[in-house]
């Protein structure tokens, strides 16, 4: 099965595919990320999602670190190949600066609003 679905995914010149990770009962968009092939692989795999960092050049399983994790339901990949949505089961925040999602900005027309407030401090997810 896995080799089935990798061979839908259209990868872009550095080997990577962007994924939404969706909040599987409610909707609710959380966050956009990287996937390589390996990162696919174990994903669907273990059922505990998992990135390529471009910045730090690795690895990286949603909740590692802070507990927050990401709990795979459904991966889906969109009618060109070339991006992925991931279905997930969210524990707490899903956005490094506490917000439950990345997307707490809102440009309004008197300038941008944030539309959230964290659940909690990065502190207190990193340390």
């Amino acid at each position: 099965m896995q080799q089935q679905f990798l061979d839908l995914v259209r990868f872009d010149r550095d080997g990577l595919v962007p994924v939404i990770a969706q909040q599987h009962d409610t909707g609710e968009v959380l966050m956009m990320g990287w996937m390589n092939q390996g990162a696919i692989e174990e994903t669907l795999a273990t059922g505990w999602v998992c990135y390529w960092s471009r910045s730090r050049q690795k690895y990286w399983r949603k909740g590692e670190t802070s507990g927050q994790l990401q709990t795979l339901r459904e991966l889906r990949v969109d009618c060109d190949g070339d991006t992925l949505l991931a279905l997930v089961d969210q524990t707490g925040a899903a956005c490094h600066t506490g917000q439950r999602s990345c997307f707490y900005r809102a440009a309004r027309p008197d300038g941008v609003e944030e539309i959230a407030v964290p659940l909690i401090s990065p502190d207190q997810l990193y340390g």
